[in-house]
């Protein structure tokens, strides 16, 4: 029996840009990669066509991540409306906010399984390649009950792809330049390049797929003569095997084994007594990764879903100067969780889904060989959470979705998170179509093993970050509501207005006791529960289908954050954010264009002082080439404006650390991919 839904009229714009084809391609080829028919799953954990779920979902599709050449989830991400993309401050990485919730409130999944933290305590998404990468999907608030602790600012859900029948490979090449910012001071040197390489065979049973990425880069130096590079050298490299097995129709099994290395080298200079000292900071990333997952067909009305996840994760740090290396710290980290759910078709318009999940997590730290946790240097925690979540349709035009989940957490206890979201078609006129959507979702996310015990030393920049095992449980509400419109399928907009309560929100804040004690003139900084906090404001979208292979689609966010007890904005948190998409043909046939740009306000980097960094305007031009239909070639300019922070004033000002980045590639195909 199929459950049915009937089809929204409106198409969600969840995907940053609508694909622009290739000369030749026809006008209804066209039409059906543009209305996004693809089917998604994080919002409710079934799958739903993008136009008809009841939970407001944003998609980067997979046309959108080939042809924006997008090497990692962080670059994956930049360009949809909303999503704030902030630099990890003292590192490489990336960070995602969602509605001015921070990004330790965000939960970053892997086909719906949790990755661990490798800084601070949120997932680093330039970490993460691109390889095989069906499609990306973005919830923002508490709006969805399966996810628990971690998921009340949103849920960002990277899907993979399945494996196809066939033999079937493809590889990747490209490098570029950052001009007169090349750490070799010389303008053409190739300063940053990636290869990415994927082979798989299988059939209707059985499928093995092995890829790999990997992606290097110099740094950014704009004064190359001099020691300090305000833009770190990295190397990153993914190694990653699928097997997926379907023995019958109704039944599939796969099973993935991953392993990811990062080396990272900051260089900068330390001021002692007055003088300068050139000094360094290695850091080594190693994480290894093994799910296996299972869906299954019981009867013709009840479906069940369960996967599994260990992971183990190394972050070890040493610092340097022409003497030799000191202040050698050492972190290893683990992740075990299960999954699963069961659903039942309990009528054609009504659903219901009951699911559990349990994960451990552990730390070691040591510094110097010397234990710094207590429990003989590891801490654990366990989580224990059962949800429910009812799907019904009253009407053909209703739909109401209503869901709670428990939690009980080994070190603070039990909790209920209840919610609620619907969706009303209004009517269909002559090719217009509307509907509204809404919801209050309750959030809640308890401190991490980091939060609470780790020790982030950046004390080359000034600080250093302390745990807190005095922090308690955030908890959240989410109220959204929006409604959409759309025209002959070819003109659409979208407004969605929320609104996050927040309550002992964790931040960051200075230790002034612990900072006094310092002779070295370092700040201490330690996580700390603010007692309220607000998010609100408002999100639109709109698109234009202008003709076979244009398209243009924009989106605007505004975003007011307050922090309660003291009446300041959030630091962080621009008011303002743009995003402006144009795809385009050139005349030439299999050459296609295309144009993004983004734009943000200031923001304050310290509300209690007015410290604020100015805003700023990005634009990406890119070509795509398709030679033949296994030999594709592509070029991009990125950030074409050079927008840039000043790096004299690094302290307050938070604008991209990279200026202009010009670079060229190559794709070869090998069967169907």
């Amino acid at each position: 029996m199929v459950f049915r839904y009937r089809l929204c009229g409106l198409i969600v714009f969840g995907s940053v840009v609508l694909p622009a084809g290739a000369a030749g391609v026809d006008a209804e080829t066209l039409d059906e990669a543009l209305y996004l028919d693809e089917l998604v799953v994080t919002g409710t954990r079934s799958e739903r066509r993008l136009l008809d779920t009841p939970v407001r979902t944003q998609v980067v599709s997979s046309e959108e991540l080939k042809k924006t050449h997008a090497r990692s989830l962080e670059e994956a991400l930049m360009n949809v409306p909303g999503v704030q993309i902030r630099e990890i401050h003292g590192k490489s990485g990336y960070e995602v906010l969602l509605q001015g919730m921070e990004s330790n409130q965000v939960l970053v999944l892997v086909d719906g399984l949790p990755m661990t933290a490798t800084t601070g305590s949120s997932v680093d998404v330039s970490q993460l390649a691109m390889l095989d990468i069906e499609r990306v999907e973005v919830i923002k608030g508490a709006m969805s009950s399966q996810y628990g602790s971690a998921g009340m600012g949103g849920v960002v859900n990277v899907i993979t792809r399945g494996i196809e029948p066939g033999v079937q490979g493809q590889i990747t090449l490209d490098g570029g330049s950052y001009g007169d910012q090349n750490p070799s001071g010389d303008n053409p040197d190739l300063a940053r390049y990636s290869s990415r390489a994927v082979v798989s065979a299988g059939n209707e049973t059985w499928g093995v797929r092995l890829s790999g990425s990997s992606r290097h880069a110099d740094g950014i130096d704009p004064e190359p003569e001099n020691w300090s590079r305000p833009g770190n050298e990295y190397d990153r490299n993914n190694l990653a095997a699928r097997v997926d097995w379907r023995p019958t129709a109704e039944d599939a099994l796969s099973l993935s084994l991953s392993r990811f290395t990062e080396d990272s080298d900051a260089r900068y200079v330390e001021l002692v007594s007055g003088q300068e000292y050139p000094q360094g900071k290695d850091e080594a990333v190693e994480r290894i990764r093994a799910t296996v997952s299972g869906q299954h067909g019981i009867t013709d009305s009840v479906q069940g879903q369960w996967a599994m996840v260990h992971e183990t994760l190394s972050d070890d740090t040493y610092k340097y100067t022409a003497d030799g290396r000191f202040d050698q710290r050492d972190a290893d980290m683990s992740l075990f969780g299960v999954s699963g759910h069961l659903e039942w078709l309990l009528a054609t318009a009504h659903r219901l889904q009951v699911g559990a999940d349990t994960r451990r997590e552990t730390l070691e730290q040591y510094n110097d060989g010397v234990v710094e946790l207590d429990r003989d240097g590891e801490v654990s925690r366990e989580s224990y959470e059962l949800w429910l979540q009812d799907t019904w349709l009253p009407t053909e035009r209703l739909e109401i979705v209503t869901g709670i989940r428990g939690q009980k957490d080994s070190d603070f206890g039990g909790h209920v998170a209840p919610g609620i979201r619907a969706r009303l078609d209004l009517g269909d006129g002559e090719g217009l179509e509307t509907f509204v959507r809404g919801g209050i979702g309750s959030g809640y996310r308890v401190p991490n093993l980091k939060e609470r015990h780790y020790r982030f030393d950046h004390s080359q920049l000034g600080y250093v970050v302390e745990g807190s095992t005095d922090l308690e449980p955030e908890t959240s509400v989410s109220y959204q509501l929006g409604m959409g419109v759309h025209l002959d399928r070819r003109v659409w907009f979208e407004v969605n207005g929320f609104f996050n309560d927040i309550e002992d929100l964790i931040q960051t804040g200075i230790d002034q006791d612990a900072t006094d004690d310092r002779s070295d003139g370092v700040t201490v900084y330690r996580y700390l529960n603010l007692d309220e906090a607000r998010t609100w404001g408002l999100e639109t979208t709109a698109g234009w289908q202008l003709a076979p292979g244009w398209s243009l689609s924009a989106g605007y966010t505004l975003t007011r954050t307050e922090d309660r007890s003291s009446g300041n904005e959030l630091n962080n948190r621009p008011r303002h954010q743009s995003r402006l998409s144009l795809d385009g043909l050139t005349g030439i046939p299999g050459m296609s264009w295309l144009l993004r740009v983004r734009n943000q306000s200031s923001e304050y980097t310290d509300a209690s002082l007015g410290l604020k960094s100015p805003g700023y305007t990005a634009v990406d031009l890119k070509f795509n080439y398709k030679i033949t239909p296994g030999l594709s070639v592509f070029a991009g300019a990125d950030n074409l404006t050079d927008s840039q922070r000043d790096f004299d004033n690094s302290a307050t000002d938070v604008r991209p650390v990279a200026g202009r980045f010009l670079y060229t590639g190559v794709t070869l195909t090998l069967g169907q991919h």
